[in-house]
């Protein structure tokens, strides 16, 4: 990997990051057609270990959602602990599953899930009922359900945002919460799997990787700073149906391409 190339997927990092479409599957989509090696441990690790700038980011923005209470921060590691333990006993197989053909069936059976949440369940659901606001509201249970959802994350293509925005949203969290805790939720999930994966990895750490790592996550770093702000902008507006189609979508593309060039 050139620092050209580790440009681009802090780019894509920052942008996709916080968007429910799976930055890890659009960096992997993206490396595998600027040529990066796919086979190789420290692109696979930068592809991972490039998300610290994206929680600086995160950490930036929402920062005062942080200093609510104690209560928050236990219902952040209450929603963690699912994905720490399944991440620490699945670490092996999950990297096996870093290949484009998975990005691109998970990026489809991903957005047809939004437009069924969106068409179908939220309409239903919300018929009487007002969507919960405010981060007090959610409840243990509920945070840790969330959780829960976020380890599907794991298999690359699913989307981590993506994942606990459609769990909060059948938790009855309203768009504008379900996206901040997404958020939120990201601080120790992606601080742990960027730590645990540096220490396995450090032996592949030379001034070289280290430097490419540096400039991949201070790009991400200053673009996910205005992707957060325009999303969060963006669900106080409108529906997650946008994203559902654009997974179908660009699913689409890859398999098409993958299966017939």
């Amino acid at each position: 990997m050139d620092i050209f190339q580790a440009v681009v997927l802090g780019i894509i990092e920052g942008l996709t990051e916080f968007l429910p479409v799976s930055s890890t599957g659009h960096m992997i989509l993206a490396g595998h057609f600027l040529g990066v090696d796919q086979n190789s441990d420290f692109v696979k690790t930068f592809e991972i270990a490039v998300q610290l700038g994206s929680i600086l980011a995160v950490i930036f923005v929402l920062w005062r959602h942080l200093c609510h209470g104690f209560d928050v921060w236990i219902k952040l590691i209450i929603g963690f602990i699912p994905t720490a333990l399944i991440g620490f006993f699945a670490y092996k197989w999950i990297k096996m599953l870093f290949v484009p053909e998975t990005v691109a069936y998970m990026l489809i059976i991903g957005g047809i899930v939004f437009l069924l949440t969106e068409y179908y369940i939220l309409p239903k659901k919300y018929i009487n009922k007002i969507p919960k606001d405010g981060l007090n509201n959610i409840s243990y249970k509920e945070a840790f359900i969330i959780g829960l959802c976020q380890s599907l994350a794991m298999i690359p293509g699913t989307s981590r945002s993506g994942a606990t925005i459609i769990a909060g949203l059948w938790m009855g969290l309203s768009r504008t919460l379900a996206a901040e805790f997404s958020f939120l939720l990201a601080i120790p999930t992606m601080l742990a799997a960027t730590s645990y994966d540096l220490y396995k990895n450090y032996a592949l750490l030379d001034w070289t990787n280290s430097f490419i790592l540096l400039i991949g996550s201070l790009v991400a770093f200053i673009v996910a700073l205005l992707a957060i702000k325009l999303f969060l902008g963006f669900v106080r507006r409108f529906s997650y149906a946008s994203f559902g189609f654009y997974r179908i979508i660009l699913g689409g593309i890859f398999l098409w391409y993958f299966w017939f060039m």
